[in-house]
């Protein structure tokens, strides 16, 4: 791996790392659960000392954004970006009924919002973008028979950036690790996420048509769906706890 890294000439030493390490990771494609280079390696392109470096990943650490491992190395747990929020939103790790629904009343309310704001300003350039990670996503969800996240992710993600606000995105990737257990089976629900799968296409549909009211009540419905496979998940494990 060559990484395409540039020397920091600037006295706010610190964050001018930070940034050089954003950069680093967008010009790689790096995503959550990929390694960074070595300290040794990522001081040598950035011209500045391994402790320098060392301060800058550890800071990413505190925000939980990267993962140490010892005799493995650094690795990426969240999405980053220049202007993201430096602010940790976590919850404690697993796929628990009680962490899952937090999760999902604050999508709630981004989802809603970030579908009205994008039916009101999507470009006929953005609507294309958005029907080609949801007709990506559609085909996985046929290929695998089932929600496939980083096509998923993809999509909402592409809605996120429509709105025109940038906070959406960086929340959303502050997030990352959080919207990710949806994916995982939650609760033991193997076909979880299936009945929000045409509420994809329904939410597209009133972007498309710029029909902001529409566009709320879908995101709507594919939130609701997923609450309704938590709550089912839930009510199986307890008659199984019962047995």
């Amino acid at each position: 791996m060559n990484p395409i890294l540039s020397p920091v000439h600037t006295s706010s030493r610190d964050d001018a790392v930070l940034n050089a390490l954003v950069d680093f990771v967008a010009s790689e494609g790096l995503k959550p659960g990929d390694r960074l280079p070595t300290e040794r390696v990522l001081s040598e392109y950035l011209k500045v000392s391994r402790t320098t470096v060392r301060e800058a990943l550890t800071r990413w650490q505190e925000l939980g954004l990267v993962e140490r491992r010892q005799g493995s190395g650094t690795y990426l747990r969240a999405a980053v970006t220049r202007n993201m929020l430096h602010m940790p939103l976590t919850l404690p790790s697993g796929n628990d009924f009680g962490s899952l629904m937090h999760t999902l009343e604050i999508r709630r309310g981004l989802e809603a919002e970030a579908a009205v704001l994008c039916a009101e300003r999507a470009s006929d350039e953005d609507i294309a973008f958005i029907e080609q990670k949801l007709i990506r996503m559609e085909a996985a969800f046929h290929e695998r028979e089932g929600m496939s996240s980083e096509e998923d992710w993809d999509f909402h993600l592409a809605v996120f950036r429509t709105s025109g606000n940038p906070l959406f995105e960086q929340i959303i990737a502050a997030m990352y690790e959080m919207f990710h257990r949806f994916w995982e089976h939650p609760l033991g629900v193997r076909d979880f996420g299936h009945a929000s799968f045409p509420y994809h296409r329904t939410l597209f549909n009133c972007i498309a048509a710029r029909d902001p009211v529409g566009a709320r009540a879908e995101a709507l419905k594919l939130i609701a769906t997923v609450e309704d496979d938590l709550r089912r998940g839930a009510a199986n494990l307890k008659k199984q706890s019962k047995t």
